[in-house]
C-alpha cells in the first residue's frame, strides 16, 4: 500500500518568510502556503500558523475562519471571568464532561481574581496558573490559565484564558514510572542481619521471590529470564527464570553479535534489543514456549555488563519503547541487588578471615609465655608423671597454633583434622566405596582425598570442572569403575560446579553429590539451579573434616533407613 503524504498548510502574514520551513517539509508532505484559511485547504492535515497571535490580524483571517482555526487547536479553551462566567469555549472545550468543566471554570475564575492583582509588566511573560485535574484511574488533564491582556492597559482585566490538555497516557506513564522506582527501592531493601546469616541458595531464593513478584505485579512479567556473565568462563548463567522452558534454560550463550540470540548481542553490544514477532527475527532463539516477541535489556553495574534480563509475551510486538525504558529502570536496580549479595557474602568472607588472624596474632605471645613456662619445669630430676603433664601442655599448645592458622585459612583448609586423624577407625559404609573429589584448590583436595583414603575409600581427585566431566563420562562407559559419591567445589576455572552436577546427576544419584563453596558465595549461583533439580547437599567452606564424614554417611544411606 503507498504511503498517504500529509498536507499541511502554512499560514503566514503577506511578506513572511517560511522557504526554509517548506524545503525541510516538502520532502515527507505536500505543503502549501497561504495567506489566508480558504476552502480549497480544508483538506489540510495540519496548521502551522505564526508563534505572535498578533500577527493572526495580517492574514486576512474573518470570524468565522477564526472561530474555525480556535476549534481546530487541539486543545480544549475557554473563557472566564472573576465571577465564575464563562464567556466562551471551543468545540474541544464543549466536549469536555461536566464535572471537569466544573473544575476548570472553577480554578479559571480563582485565577482571574488573582491576575486582577497584578500589574502588567512591558517585555515580560504574562503570568501562568498550572494545576492537573484527575477524573477516576484512567483520565488525568493539565490546565493552564493565563490572564487575558488588553493593549494599553496596566493591570490585567477579569478575565481568564484556560487551556485543558488531556495527558491521561503521560500521567499513567509517570505513575507507572514511579511504581518501577519503589518496586526498585524494595528489591535493594536488605536487611544485612539476616542476608549475611543466609546460604547462598536462601540467598537468591529471596531475591529471586522479590524480582518474580514484582516483575508481575507492576510490569505484568510472567515470562522471563536473568542471566549473568560467569567471569572464569565468559558464558551467561541463567540464575532466575519464570516461565522459561528447560531447552532455553539449557542454551550455552556467550555475549556475542552473532550466533547468541538477543541474549547475547545485548550482552555484547549494551544495547537493549526488542524482537516484534519472534518468527521473523532471525536473532531470536528459543526462550518462553509459545512466545511471539521479546524485549531484552543489559544489567549493569556503572559501565560494566554483568548479564541480562530478557522478557517475552505470547503477543506479537508486545514491547515499545516506553516498556525498554520501564525494564531498563527495574533491570538497573535488579543489577544492584545481585551486586549487594554478592558483596555482602564477600564482606563476611574476609571479615571472618581477618578477625581470625588478628585472633592468631593476640594469642601468639600468650601462647609463647606458655611454652616458656613449661620448659622451665623441665630438668633432668623430672618425674616421669610431670614430665608427661609438661609434654602434653606442648602439644596442646601446638593444636591451639594449627586450629588458629587454619581457621585464619578461611576456606582454603579442612578444619578438626588432627581429630579426624586421632579417631580414625574402620568405618563400614566409606570402605571400599569409590569417591570423585573435584576442586582446584590443591590444599582442600589433598586434605579431604587423606580423610577419605584413611577411611579405605578409593579416591579420584580432580583438579577442574572438565576433568571431573571427563572420569564421570568414562565410569559410565565402563560399568565395572562406578562412583558411589561426588563432592565438587563450585567455583573452578573451566567448568563449574553445576555443571559437574549436571553431568553427574545423569550417572548417580542426585543425592550422592555435594557441592562445596567458601562462605556461602556462589558467584555462577550453581547450588541454586542445583538445587532446583534435586541437589540438596552443601559444604561451606570452611567445614570440619567431622562435618565432612557425616554428610557422606548421610549421601550414602538408603533414604528408607535414613528416615
Amino acid at each position: 500500500m503507498a504511503r498517504i503524504r500529509p498536507k499541511i498548510v502554512i499560514l503566514a502574514p503577506p511578506g513572511g518568510s517560511t522557504d526554509e520551513l517548506r524545503e525541510l517539509l516538502r520532502e515527507h508532505c505536500d505543503v502549501v502556503v497561504a495567506d489566508s484559511l480558504g476552502p480549497q485547504n480544508a483538506d489540510a492535515d495540519f496548521l502551522i500558523m505564526p508563534t505572535d497571535p498578533g500577527n493572526l490580524g495580517l492574514t486576512g483571517l474573518g470570524d468565522h475562519e477564526r472561530d474555525v482555526l480556535l476549534n481546530s487547536v487541539g486543545e480544549a479553551l475557554c473563557l472566564v471571568t472573576a465571577e465564575g462566567k464563562l464567556l466562551w469555549g471551543n468545540r474541544m472545550f464543549d466536549a469536555v464532561d461536566p464535572k471537569t468543566k466544573e473544575e476548570v471554570i472553577a480554578a479559571a475564575s480563582e485565577a482571574a481574581v488573582s491576575f486582577q492583582k497584578l500589574a502588567v509588566e512591558a517585555d515580560s511573560e504574562p503570568p501562568i496558573v498550572r494545576r492537573e485535574i484527575e477524573i477516576g484511574e484512567d483520565r488525568l488533564y493539565e490546565l493552564r490559565i493565563t490572564p487575558m491582556v488588553v493593549d494599553g492597559t496596566e493591570r490585567y482585566g477579569d478575565r481568564a484564558v484556560g487551556v485543558l490538555r488531556d495527558i491521561s497516557h503521560a500521567g499513567r506513564v509517570r505513575k507507572k514510572m514511579n511504581a518501577v522506582e519503589r518496586a526498585g527501592a524494595a528489591l535493594v531493601k536488605l536487611d544485612r542481619e539476616a542476608v549475611s546469616k543466609m546460604n547462598a541458595v536462601q540467598r537468591l531464593h529471596l531475591l529471586e521471590e522479590r524480582i518474580i513478584k514484582l516483575s508481575h505485579d507492576v510490569l505484568n512479567y510472567d515470562h522471563f529470564a536473568i542471566r549473568l556473565i560467569d567471569e572464569h568462563t565468559g558464558r551467561l548463567e541463567p540464575i532466575i527464570t519464570s516461565g522459561f522452558s528447560q531447552e532455553a534454560m539449557e542454551l550455552e550463550l556467550y555475549p556475542a553479535e552473532e550466533g547468541n540470540g538477543t541474549i547475547g548481542y545485548v550482552a555484547a553490544t549494551g544495547e537493549s534489543y526488542i524482537c516484534h514477532d519472534t518468527r521473523t527475527d532471525e536473532r531470536y532463539l528459543i526462550g518462553a514456549p509459545g512466545a511471539r516477541s521479546s524485549l531484552t535489556i543489559p544489567l549493569q553495574i556503572d559501565e560494566k555488563i554483568i548479564g541480562v534480563m530478557d522478557v517475552e509475551s505470547e503477543e506479537v510486538d508486545a514491547f515499545d519503547d516506553q516498556d525498554r525504558q520501564f525494564a531498563l529502570i527495574f533491570g538497573r536496580y535488579i543489577a544492584i541487588a545481585l551486586q549487594m549479595l554478592d558483596m555482602l557474602v564477600t564482606g563476611q568472607s574476609t571479615t571472618g578471615i581477618t578477625l581470625s588472624g588478628r585472633f592468631e596474632g593476640e594469642l601468639r605471645e600468650p601462647l609463647d609465655d606458655i611454652i616458656h613456662e613449661a620448659d622451665e619445669l623441665c630438668s633432668e630430676t623430672m618425674d616421669p608423671e610431670t614430665a608427661r603433664h609438661v609434654e602434653k601442655i606442648r602439644e596442646d599448645v601446638a593444636a591451639i597454633r594449627d586450629r588458629l592458622r587454619a581457621v585464619a585459612s578461611g576456606p582454603n583448609t579442612l578444619l578438626g583434622m588432627d581429630e579426624v586423624s586421632r579417631t580414625c577407625k574402620v568405618d563400614t559404609l566409606l570402605s571400599g566405596k569409590r569417591a570423585l573429589i573435584a576442586d582446584d584448590n590443591d590444599r582442600i583436595g589433598a586434605m579431604i582425598a587423606d580423610v577419605l583414603r584413611r577411611r579405605n575409600c578409593e579416591v579420584v581427585l580432580c583438579k577442574s570442572g572438565q576433568e571431573a566431566i571427563n572420569e564421570l563420562e568414562a565410569s559410565a562407559a565402563d560399568g565395572h569403575k562406578q562412583f558411589d559419591f561426588v563432592l565438587s567445589d563450585i567455583s573452578m576455572p573451566d567448568r563449574n560446579g553445576y555443571e559437574v552436577f549436571s553431568v553427574a546427576r545423569n550417572i548417580i544419584p542426585e543425592r550422592a553429590i555435594i557441592l562445596m563453596t567458601g562462605f556461602g558465595y556462589d558467584p555462577h549461583h550453581s547450588i541454586v539451579r542445583a538445587s532446583q533439580e534435586g541437589m540438596s547437599n552443601v559444604l561451606y567452606k570452611p567445614f570440619q573434616a567431622a562435618r565432612l564424614i557425616d554428610e557422606i554417611h548421610k549421601v550414602l544411606t538408603p533414604p528408607e533407613q535414613s528416615a
